[in-house]
C-alpha cells in the first residue's frame, strides 16, 4: 500500500543509512522493508509518535533490522524464500513437537546432541529448548530470569555447542524451537546493573519510582502473580533506593516498552537468534508487556500493537521465523494473540492452547467431558493462517481459569469446582490416585494451581508403588488417550520430555535451597537414561507407552485430516463420559475422534451423529490400532479410558 508520509520517511531513513550498509547486497532485505514500511511507520506512531527524537529512533530501528539481515546466515535467507513460497507450511499434520531442558534431558549441549536420533525414533521433529541464557544460579526462575540475552549458561555449553546441535538437528529435518523473554530481566543484567548506578537512560528501560504514590496505584488493579513466594508487583532496591516494577519474582525487573529504545533492544535480540538458527521463537510472557494504571496490565492493546511490530520487523529481516505467544490467559483473550486479521497471524503464528489444556485435566478428574465440551465452544475460531500449541504438561503449573460461566452452565460451583480438581490432583480427594502438588497457593483467595509430572497426576506413580497391574494398565491408557487428544485435535501437538515413558515426579529439586520452594521443580525432571533404555524391553510401562505413543505420531502424520485448517468440528454426543469431535479433509474424507474419560466401557449411537464420513453401513476402521472397533446395532462401544480414530473412507488408511 502506498502513503505518501511513510514513503517520504522511509526514503530519508534509506539515504541516511550508514555508509557499510550501502556496500552490502540488500535486494530482498529493501522489497521486505517497502511492503511492510507502511504497517511498521503506523504502529511505531501509534506507541512512540508522541515523542521528538520518534525520527531518530525510526532510523535506528531500520539500521538494526538492515545489520541483522546483514548477518543472517545463507542457509537461512534460502529456507527464508522457501518458507515464503509455502507460506502455509506450518500447518501441516506433519509437525510434532517436544519441550525440554537441555540439563534435564542430557547433561549439556553437546551431550544433547549425541541424543538427537531418541527423537528421530519417536517421530519428533521439531524440538523446543527451554531456555538457556545466562541466568544467576540462585535467582533463575527455571531460566526466565536473563542477566545476559546473548550469551549461553555456561553448565549447558557455548554457541558453538549450540551451532553444533542446530547443524545436526538440521541434517534430520528437525526444527528447533528457542526462547526470548521479553518482558522482564534479572536484576543482574548489565541494564539493570546499570539503572542501579544512577544511570538515567537504563532507568527508563524499566519502571522505576522515587516512592509509593503510583506504585500503591498499580496495586490496586494488578493481581498477584506467586502470591505465596513473591507478594506485590512492585520491589524496593536498596542500592539504588528506588522502587521497581517486578510483576513475577522480585528479581525480575519488568521492561519499560513505552521506551522505543526498549523495543528496538528485544527486536535486534529476537533477530540474534533467528540468525543463530531459530526456526521458531517463543516469546514468554506477551500478556504483560504495556502497564497501564487502572488496568491489570495484562492484555493491554498496546501489548498487541508491539507484537504486531514484531512481527512486521522480523517478516523484513527474517520472514521464515515463527513466533509462539506464550500468553496464558482466558480464551477470548489468547485468541488475540494470532492478530485481528480476518485470515494471516499479524501477530504470533501459534499460541498455547491452554484453555484444551486446563478442560482435558477436569476431564480426568471428573470421568466427564461436561466442562470440556462446553469450555471448548467458548473457544473462538482462529486465523486460518495460524495454529495451536496443544500440549498435555509442560514446564509450568497448570491454572484451573475456566470460565464461571461454562462451569455454571453444566451444573457446578465455580468455587467448589475447583477446589475438587485441586484436592483431586493433590491426592487431598477421597481414592484419588493422583500425586501432584499445589502450586501458587493464595491464602486469601484460597486459589491454587497444580504441579506434577503427567505419570504422577494421572495415577501411574501411586499404581506402581501399590504394585497394581490393573491400575497401572489404567494410568498407561489415560496418558495415550490424552496424547490421541492432542495429536488429533488441530495444530502443532507438544510432547513434554520424559511423559513417553511414564517419568513420575522428580523430589530432587527439594534438596536444593533455590528451588524447594517452587514445586515446578518436581515436573522439571532429571531424565534417568536406565529407564529410558526400557522402551526397547517389552512388557514394561516404558515400552508400552513410547511404542504406543511413536506409533500414534507415525499415524498422525499419515492423516491429511490432521492438518490444522479450521477443519474441525465437535459433536454433541448423549453419552457424557465422551469426547467426540471429526476432522475433515475435502480431498481424504473424514476422521471421527471419539474419547472415553470413564474407567468403565461406554457406547456411542452413531445415529446421533450427522456425519457422512461414517456411513451407517459402512467397514468402520480405527486407524491408529487398524481393526474395527466392537459395534453392536450401530452402536459403537468404546473400552475404558480408550480412544478411536475412526474413518470408512480408506483414502485415510
Amino acid at each position: 500500500m502506498y502513503e505518501q508520509i511513510s514513503h517520504s520517511l522511509l526514503n530519508e531513513i534509506l539515504a541516511d543509512l550508514s555508509p557499510e550498509l550501502e556496500r552490502e547486497d540488500l535486494r530482498h532485505f529493501f522489497t521486505r522493508l517497502g511492503a511492510n514500511f507502511y504497517s511498521i511507520y503506523c504502529l511505531f506512531h501509534l506507541l512512540y509518535g508522541d515523542r521528538e527524537d520518534m525520527r531518530q529512533q525510526m532510523q535506528n530501528l531500520v539500521e538494526r533490522m538492515a545489520r541483522q539481515y546483514i548477518h543472517r546466515p545463507e542457509i537461512n535467507r534460502k529456507s527464508d524464500l522457501e518458507r515464503e513460497k509455502n507460506h502455509n507450511w506450518f500447518l501441516s499434520q506433519q509437525w510434532v513437537g517436544m519441550a525440554l531442558y537441555s540439563d534435564g534431558f542430557a547433561e549439556n549441549l553437546p551431550d544433547l546432541r549425541t541424543r538427537v536420533p531418541y527423537f528421530q525414533e519417536l517421530g519428533v521433529n521439531i524440538l523446543h529448548l527451554m531456555p538457556m541464557l545466562k541466568c544467576p544460579k540462585s535467582k533463575s526462575d527455571g531460566g526466565y530470569a536473563v542477566s545476559d540475552f546473548r550469551e549461553i549458561e555456561s553448565r549447558l555449553g557455548t554457541m558453538a555447542d549450540l551451532e553444533s546441535l542446530i547443524e545436526e538437528l538440521r541434517k534430520r529435518e528437525i526444527l528447533i524451537v528457542l526462547d526470548v523473554v521479553v518482558n522482564h530481566t534479572s536484576d543482574e543484567h548489565e541494564w539493570a546493573s546499570r539503572a542501579r548506578q544512577g544511570d538515567k537512560r537504563y532507568q527508563d528501560y524499566y519502571y522505576i519510582f522515587e516512592n509509593r504514590e503510583v506504585p500503591d496505584m498499580f496495586e490496586e488493579t494488578m493481581p498477584e502473580i506467586f502470591p505465596e513466594t513473591s507478594p506485590g508487583n512492585f520491589t524496593w532496591d536498596e542500592e539504588m533506593g528506588k522502587w521497581v516494577m517486578t510483576v513475577f519474582n522480585d528479581y525480575q525487573w519488568d521492561l519499560n516498552y513505552s521506551n522505543p529504545e526498549v523495543f528496538i533492544e528485544m527486536l535486534d535480540i529476537i533477530l540474534f537468534w533467528a540468525n543463530q538458527g531459530a526456526d521458531i521463537i517463543r516469546l514468554d510472557a506477551v500478556a504483560f508487556l504495556w502497564k497501564k494504571i487502572g488496568s491489570t496490565c495484562q492484555n493491554e492493546r498496546e501489548a498487541h500493537l508491539i507484537l504486531q511490530l514484531l512481527k512486521d520487523c522480523c517478516q523484513v529481516s527474517a520472514p521464515g521465523v515463527l513466533f509462539i505467544a506464550e500468553a496464558i490467559v482466558a480464551p477470548v483473550e489468547i485468541i488475540k494473540y494470532f492478530g485481528e486479521d480476518a485470515v494471516i497471524a499479524k501477530e504470533c503464528e501459534i499460541a498455547y492452547n491452554a484453555t484444551y489444556m486446563a478442560l482435558l485435566w477436569d476431564a480426568v478428574a471428573t470421568k466427564n467431558a461436561k466442562l470440556l465440551n462446553q469450555g471448548l465452544k467458548s473457544l473462538p475460531d482462529k486465523l486460518d493462517r495460524a495454529t495451536w500449541l496443544n500440549y498435555i504438561r509442560c514446564h509450568d503449573d497448570i491454572g484451573l481459569g475456566f470460565d464461571d460461566q461454562d462451569i455454571f452452565a453444566v451444573g457446578y460451583q465455580p468455587k467448589l469446582h475447583r477446589q475438587f480438581l485441586i484436592d483431586f490432583f493433590t491426592g487431598a480427594y477421597e481414592d484419588s490416585p493422583a500425586r501432584g502438588l499445589p502450586f501458587g497457593r493464595n491464602n486469601k483467595t484460597g486459589d491454587a494451581r497444580i504441579s506434577g509430572s503427567l505419570a504422577s497426576l494421572v495415577g501411574l506413580e501411586s499404581a506402581l508403588e501399590a504394585g497394581d497391574s490393573e491400575r497401572i494398565h489404567h494410568a498407561e491408557n489415560l496418558i495415550l488417550l490424552l496424547h490421541s487428544l492432542i495429536l488429533s485435535f488441530g495444530g502443532i501437538p507438544l510432547i513434554y520430555y520424559g511423559d513417553e515413558i511414564g517419568t513420575i515426579n522428580d523430589t530432587r529439586y527439594l534438596e536444593d535451597e533455590s528451588k524447594a520452594n517452587d514445586t515446578r521443580w518436581a515436573h522439571r525432571p532429571k531424565i534417568d537414561w536406565e529407564k529410558a533404555e526400557k522402551r526397547k524391553q517389552p512388557n514394561t510401562v516404558e515400552c508400552r507407552l513410547f511404542s504406543g505413543l511413536k506409533k500414534m505420531i507415525s499415524v498422525r502424520k499419515e492423516i491429511p485430516a490432521f492438518a490444522d485448517f479450521n477443519n474441525r468440528e465437535l459433536l454433541t454426543v448423549a453419552n457424557p463420559h465422551l469426547f467426540v469431535f471429526s476432522r475433515f479433509n475435502y480431498n481424504h474424507g473424514s476422521v471421527l475422534v471419539v474419547a472415553n474419560f470413564d474407567s468403565s466401557p461406554q457406547h456411542l449411537n452413531l445415529d446421533e451423529l450427522n456425519m457422512g464420513g461414517l456411513s451407517r453401513h459402512g467397514v468402520i476402521m480405527d486407524l491408529y490400532s487398524g481393526e474395527s472397533p466392537a459395534l453392536f446395532k450401530n452402536q459403537l462401544i468404546i473400552p475404558p479410558l480408550h480412544f478411536y480414530w475412526l474413518t470408512d473412507n480408506h483414502r485415510n488408511a
